[in-house]
């Protein structure tokens, strides 16, 4: 039971990486690989606050999101200025300096080390020590952040989002303020991927820089493909398909010799028939949410 949890709960923090990705991505046509980085920010900012100055966690979020926030802010007006596989290129090295940041900023981060004995999520006195409780403040905070970003993309903003992803320049004849508006996106989503970073800093209680590499950002961005690019639905489905793929493969009889190897082909094989199968996502109308 316990280990059912933790992938739900795992899940759940994947599931709002992959909503806030699929708002930049997804209804704008910013594909960043710099997600990750924003996601530790979110941790290391929660384990830095709670381990040093035992700051609260719900303190803790709005410092987080401003500091991602800013971060994102200053990044987003550079990488802007780049267009298509010139923006990719540019969050993946933004992705790789806010890596190397952590793992050699020793005075701050304790470097490839990491940062152990963060304390247990607590709001109001309460403790979040057990998984129960710990899952249903992962799910709640999953459905309002779920909540918010259907409504950003049902409103006005959102089909002004749509359209500069399906024509940025048409958009922009229009009289639309493009670049601002591609840079408050990027600027948001930031900051509620830094969320997700602050509920895995306090579940798993050590954090070091191994969890938020530029793999991670791939297999956030994985999520948000495999999921459909601009469904939110399809986002926690696919989280959910990733997330317990590889945990499903561990019960299947293999030699021990040879074991990891075969599970990684298989992983790999079946992703691709996904792909075949569901060439536009879990969840391809672009409509639904």
């Amino acid at each position: 039971m316990e280990y059912i949890l933790h992938l739900l709960i795992l899940i759940g923090i994947y599931a709002i990486l992959a909503q806030s990705l699929t708002l930049v991505a997804g209804y704008t046509g910013m594909v960043s690989l710099a997600h990750a980085g924003f996601y530790g920010i979110g941790a290391y900012t929660a384990a830095l606050l709670s381990v040093n100055f035992q700051v609260p966690f719900l303190l803790v979020i709005p410092i987080a999101m401003l500091f991602s926030g800013v971060i994102a802010l200053a990044v987003s007006v550079i990488a802007l200025r780049t267009v298509e596989d010139y923006f990719i290129i540019c969050t993946l090295g933004i992705q790789v300096i806010i890596f190397s940041l952590m793992n050699n900023w020793m005075e701050l981060t304790n470097g490839p080390l990491g940062i152990p004995g963060i304390p247990d999520l607590t709001i109001f006195g309460y403790k979040f020590s057990d998984k129960i409780p710990f899952l249903l403040l992962t799910f709640s905070i999953a459905g309002i952040i779920f909540y918010i970003i259907k409504n950003i993309t049902s409103s006005n903003f959102g089909l002004l989002l749509k359209a500069i992803s399906e024509d940025e320049i048409f958009t922009q004849s229009l009289g639309k303020n493009v670049y601002r508006t591609k840079v408050m996106t990027f600027v948001f989503g930031a900051m509620i991927a830094s969320i997700p970073g602050i509920l895995y800093a306090h579940y798993i209680t050590y954090i070091d820089p191994t969890s938020f590499t530029v793999d991670e950002s791939i297999f956030i961005l994985s999520i948000v493909i495999i999921g459909g690019i601009r469904s939110l639905w399809g986002s926690v489905f696919a989280a959910a398909f990733l997330i317990l793929l590889p945990e499903g493969l561990r019960f299947i009889g293999l030699p021990e010799d040879v074991a990891a190897n075969l599970r990684q082909i298989l992983y790999g094989t079946i992703l691709v028939a996904v792909m075949f199968k569901y060439s536009k996502g879990f969840v391809a109308n672009s409509k639904k949410t």
